[in-house]
């Protein structure tokens, strides 16, 4: 009796639309995504000497240089909250976007080798990318938590329930940003020189280090930047109990899906050049 075998094939063929995400083929290759993610999480810490420790010490440095400097020399606003807890949890989701951000720039670039080799859906390298930052975003929580304890705010459940809803929020953002990034990045190498300075000029902009209270007027102007409502959102639930502005949190939902398709349309007419111009 003769054993046959049947070889699978795999047949690839072009997006169906623009926004189009085949989430079977992306589970397909979840393993790869997988590998990405972690491979990114070691590379990150190798060779340093605190290691996931700098997830902690990075934000709660800037903390500090904040408070010194904004906090008792230049005497920002805090609506009441002590500025130590009020900056950490600005930056405890500014950090994740701006990480995200960076990283999602770069992901064609760094992966040059495999994109121009090996057929797998080019959208699994921006999500690994934002994915991998939630793990620093997870150590850092926990010391919000402890500084929150120490200045007295007990942690609630209300605040606590709602914090994956903002992360949710800062996730799809990032994801959008950063297709659009890396799209353009892989042709115009520029962007990486650009994007620290506008990072920087857009934390500013982003009520991190200020409350939005301090701007009324131009308030529905700065929820235009998703950040904006995902942190006053999450500064009010944290310590306050309650989200606050329902408006901030629902217009960052809405223009964090715009991004996001914007970024994946981007993202998708220029796909199928990325091993040409790499």
């Amino acid at each position: 009796m003769r054993n046959t075998t049947k070889d699978s094939v795999y047949v690839i063929r072009p997006p169906k639309g623009l926004v189009h995400i085949d989430f079977g083929e992306i589970w397909r290759f979840r393993e790869l995504l997988y590998v990405f993610a972690w491979r990114d999480i070691k590379v990150r810490y190798k060779q340093t000497v605190l290691g996931i420790l700098w997830a902690v010490f990075q934000p709660l440095f800037t903390m500090i240089i904040f408070t010194i400097f904004f906090g008792n020399l230049a005497k920002v606003p805090s609506d009441g909250v002590p500025y130590p807890v009020f900056v950490y949890t600005g930056l405890l989701f500014w950090n994740y976007f701006s990480t995200s951000l960076t990283n999602a720039s770069n992901c064609l670039i760094d992966n040059e080798a495999i994109v121009k080799k090996i057929y797998f859906p080019r959208l699994i390298l921006p999500m690994a990318v934002v994915v991998t930052p939630l793990i620093d975003f997870a150590f850092a929580f926990v010391v919000l938590l402890v500084l929150m304890i120490v200045f007295g705010y007990l942690p609630n459940i209300i605040g606590l329930l709602l914090v994956p809803l903002f992360l949710l929020i800062s996730f799809i953002t990032a994801s959008g940003v950063g297709m659009f990034l890396a799209a353009i990045n892989a042709k115009y190498r520029d962007v990486r020189y650009i994007l620290p300075f506008f990072i920087q000029l857009l934390m500013f902009l982003t009520p991190v280090i200020y409350p939005v209270s301090i701007i009324p007027r131009f308030k529905w102007v700065a929820y235009f930047n998703p950040m904006s409502g995902v942190i006053s959102s999450a500064r009010s639930a944290m310590l306050n109990g309650s989200i606050g502005e329902w408006q901030g949190l629902i217009m960052a939902f809405l223009m964090s899906i715009f991004l996001f398709l914007f970024g994946l349309t981007i993202f998708r007419k220029t796909e199928k050049f990325f091993a040409d111009i790499l």
